[in-house]
């Protein structure tokens, strides 16, 4: 199998997200050629199993094949293939072909050996953008996982948490004036108490590699005209949580605490933590692998299940002009890949 060909045909598709059927087009065709056996697919969403659900545990391989577009600085074509000094050059190389190729080596080397566990591919769309047709669209149709390996460019160091995000709309109420009378209940004077307690207020747990949650009220909007007292005053708050709380768990420790109203308008993009004792941490640590906290949000966002992001190649160079790829990055990742899954045991199996 010449998955560096692969790799160089998805970089010559565009598949900017929500715009990936041809990307999913050319992988779906290219592992049917390749003699995957059974490939299945769901929207722009592309995945295959190592055997059917027999009772063992389930390790999901992820990867996504949608792109962010290319950025103003590129000095080459980000469609246009290149291989020089070792490195693969194209939009999408690092962020994240490197990863999709190297867990689809690590299947095919993995699938057929006897381990305690089954294993599912997958390369999934709209990752850049947390859509709903990626890795919400797949999950239904796989059914129930146990751990997750997230392939993203981290160098091959483990994120073993990573930060979400929630975004609250408030609202303070209070009665309409006359700013030169005594008349009136000022909204805005209702809101600061607050903001001052999203500016303040620390919660308990706190993650090792992430901190505390961080709450930062970025909008505020009040007022008609100068000589009347607001009657509404409405802001807007950035959560960030740190793994240690879930989403709607904060939320709700949130709307008891302020005394305005408070509406999410998504509690999707979750955090995840994942404990130093958990075997996949176990294990990289035995291999020198470096565990750390990442800042940016990937598909393990959405997963409801243990997951560890890694893979090679860089963040910094995501979404950056000239991206690229070092093909001996790829080739080392597919070792420390199977190096950490073989024979690897889950929690539940103990």
């Amino acid at each position: 199998m010449d998955t560096l060909e692969l790799l160089k045909c998805l970089i010559s598709i565009p598949s900017i997200s929500r715009d990936e059927k041809a990307a999913a087009d050319c992988l779906e065709n290219w592992m049917k050629q390749n003699g995957f056996a059974d490939v299945k697919r769901t929207g722009h969403n592309i995945w295959v199993e190592s055997c059917p659900p027999d009772g063992r545990p389930t390790i999901l391989l992820n990867a996504h094949i949608d792109t962010v577009k290319p950025a103003s600085g590129y000095t080459r074509d980000p469609f246009t293939p290149s291989v020089e000094d070792g490195r693969l050059y194209g939009l999408g190389s690092n962020d994240d072909g490197g990863s999709l190729i190297a867990l689809l080596q690590t299947y095919v080397r993995l699938k057929d050996t006897p381990q305690s566990y089954r294993l599912i591919f997958s390369a999934t769309a709209e990752e850049e953008v947390s859509g709903r047709g990626g890795l919400d669209m797949l999950l239904p149709e796989i059914g129930k996982v146990d751990f997750g390996v997230m392939g993203e460019p981290t160098g091959m160091d483990m994120a073993v948490a990573e930060k979400g995000l929630m975004v609250l709309d408030c609202t303070a109420l209070g009665k309409s004036g006359h700013a030169a009378r005594n008349e009136g209940v000022n909204a805005i004077y209702k809101a600061l108490e607050s903001i001052d307690w999203f500016r303040s207020h620390q919660f308990e747990r706190v993650n090792e590699y992430l901190g505390p949650v961080k709450m930062t009220v970025t909008q505020i909007e009040a007022g008609t005209q100068h000589n009347v007292v607001p009657d509404k005053c409405t802001f807007v708050v950035d959560v960030r949580p740190n793994g240690m709380y879930t989403n709607p768990e904060l939320l709700a420790l949130i709307k008891e605490a302020v005394p305005c109203e408070v509406k999410e308008r998504s509690t999707r993009i979750g955090s995840s933590h994942l404990p130093m004792d958990h075997p996949a941490v176990v294990r990289g640590l035995s291999l020198g692998l470096k565990p750390f906290g990442s800042p940016t949000t990937s598909n393990q966002a959405l997963c409801p299940f243990p997951t560890l992001k890694i893979g090679p190649g860089q963040s910094s160079r995501s979404h950056s002009a000239d991206e690229y790829i070092g093909l001996e990055e790829i080739s080392s990742g597919v070792e420390i890949y199977c190096k950490l899954l073989d024979g690897l045991v889950l929690p539940s199996e103990k």
